[in-house]
């Protein structure tokens, strides 16, 4: 599926998914278990080996998404339904109408992916700084994964121009872009920019969600 289909079925699932909302209705253990991976499998090492440009990098992808969960519940509740919206049946727990507590997880960790670029910012792939190609390229993987996800009832598209196509520049890319860009910064810049991205989104969840507007 590239594009959502508008069709009924879509809009029912959707409607469904918003009543379920950080319901507790799905709650399972895998909650804490997958919580225990990311923090003891994942951050715990690479705060050990000291890699702070990848744990700035992962929290920089990790804050970037987050705006764009609480955006798009902004938009689930003023145009009546999400660009992206996580079903129920697929998850522990919905924390926003378009991000599950599993996928959450999955977007705390891949911006370690920075890891993989070139010790040299300034090398060039095809032309491109190695940054940017990097952020294109791991934009591309997750748009075309979103592909899959998008043809299962785990993951919904409603309205017709919303698709691969878009979710790959306005989303994807300023995802990775975040998080290669901030991974060669200064220890203070990083500092000033992940404080300012987390206290934005922790400011947003704040009002918003005891408003009943996310």
């Amino acid at each position: 599926m590239l594009f959502g289909d508008g069709s009924s079925a879509a809009m029912a699932a959707a409607e469904a998914a918003a009543q379920a909302v950080r319901s507790t209705d799905n709650f399972n253990w895998t909650f804490i278990t997958l919580l225990a991976l990311v923090v003891c499998g994942v951050y715990i090492p690479q705060i050990k080996k000291k890699n702070y440009n990848g744990i700035a990098a992962a929290l920089a992808l990790y804050g970037v998404h987050w705006f764009y969960e609480i955006m798009n519940a902004v938009i689930a509740h003023f145009s009546g339904y999400a660009l992206w919206t996580v079903s129920p049946e697929s998850t522990s727990f919905i924390l926003l109408i378009g991000v599950s507590w599993e996928l959450s997880l999955m977007f705390s960790i891949a911006g370690f992916m920075a890891d993989l670029m070139p010790a040299d910012k300034n090398k060039k792939i095809l032309g491109i700084n190695n940054r940017i190609a990097f952020a294109i390229g791991n934009a591309a993987f997750f748009s075309i994964f979103e592909i899959f996800l998008a043809s299962t009832p785990a993951f919904i598209w409603v309205y017709k121009w919303w698709g691969a196509l878009p979710v790959f520049i306005t989303t994807y890319i300023p995802f990775f872009l975040a998080a290669n860009l901030i991974y060669d910064k200064p220890r203070k810049t990083q500092i000033k920019f992940l404080a300012v991205l987390w206290g934005l989104d922790a400011l947003l969840l704040a009002v918003l969600i005891p408003l009943g507007i996310i």
